[in-house]
């Protein structure tokens, strides 16, 4: 008889905009108590759910569950790479990025059955100036969102769209210079995005051929553009073209540096953070395990714009209390 694996569930009370004190009772009922001993856990404070991770590994526990968004993701899956212990998402945040990328069910219970798969893959990690990510890192205005959405009260869809809009509005562009395996770029850019994963989130996808197992990272340069190339730029966006469009420059490469006119703000998997002017991107092959459904399914070309959509409603009606 094949022995229980120990797995403990990770819960972030504060991710995205849905109460989880229902969330311990799900994980009971839903995962098979044959096959794992579940221990469950709600992280206090920022950094917790590293801790929580590292306590994990050294105990031997097979697998963690982040059940947050994507910062509750990082703060786990930095604890877990190169151990024999895998992640197991259960996608509770604003955007979820990670999880979409890799297939997850964006219901909680569809999630869980996930986990009872227990199909373990390895998958590719990066590294930003040592600074560990495994969606998507970026400087300039995706970054500058992430620092003001940050300072903000209020999370959810609606409260980044806002963003979005209020600081574009008075956005200036910064010079970079890029170096990689490539040769050397120079350009005037709205914002820089080095992706692992293909999207940041709510089917937004940035890189969208980014593969998680091949060793590489897919840079995305969205050049200066007018208020005119919104509309057309946003339907790329979400309906994996935006390579497509003429304002974007794209490449692969395992290794870049970044060179900006000053130190500042980037993001790492959507958290902002403080960084150097000169910052080093590197993808680790296969560092970290990851429970993933069985089969990806074949998406219609239409159904992130419908996701989003239906997204959006949602959380509007969680955000009016209707």
């Amino acid at each position: 008889m094949t022995s229980k694996k120990k797995l403990l569930a990770i819960i972030n009370p504060i991710s995205g905009t849905h109460q989880k004190s229902d969330i311990p009772k799900a994980v009971k009922e839903v995962l098979d108590s044959s096959l794992y001993d579940i221990n469950i856990c709600f992280t206090e404070y920022a950094g917790h759910a590293t801790l929580l991770a590292k306590e994990a590994v050294s105990s031997d526990v097979d697998c963690v569950l982040s059940i947050g968004g994507d910062g509750t993701c990082n703060e786990i899956a930095k604890a877990l790479v190169h151990s024999n212990t895998a992640l197991g998402i259960i996608p509770m945040g604003s955007g979820n990025g990670l999880a979409r990328h890799l297939d997850i069910p964006m219901d909680v219970m569809g999630a869980l059955k996930i986990v009872n798969e227990r199909n373990i893959v390895s998958l590719d990690y990066c590294k930003a100036n040592e600074k560990l990510f495994f969606c998507t890192c970026g400087v300039g205005f995706d970054a500058l969102v992430s620092h003001r959405f940050a300072e903000g009260k209020h999370r959810g869809g609606m409260t980044y769209v806002k963003k979005v809009v209020t600081e574009y509005l008075k956005y200036k562009t910064e010079t970079y210079l890029i170096v990689s395996e490539n040769g050397k770029i120079k350009e005037k850019a709205f914002l820089i995005a080095c992706a692992n994963a293909s999207q940041y989130g709510n089917n937004a996808y940035i890189a969208p051929h980014a593969n998680m197992q091949d060793g590489k990272i897919d840079v995305t340069i969205i050049l200066p553009f007018t208020p005119f190339d919104i509309a057309p730029m946003a339907v790329q966006l979400f309906t994996k073209v935006i390579d497509k469009n003429p304002n974007i420059r794209t490449f692969e490469t395992p290794y870049l540096k970044i060179i900006r006119e000053n130190p500042g703000i980037m993001h790492i998997d959507g958290e902002p953070v403080e960084m150097d002017k000169e910052i080093e991107i590197k993808c680790v092959h296969n560092g970290l395990k990851a429970i993933v459904p069985r089969e990806n399914s074949k998406k219609l070309f239409i159904e992130p714009i419908h996701t989003a959509f239906w997204e959006v409603i949602d959380t509007i009606k969680t955000e009016l209390d209707i």
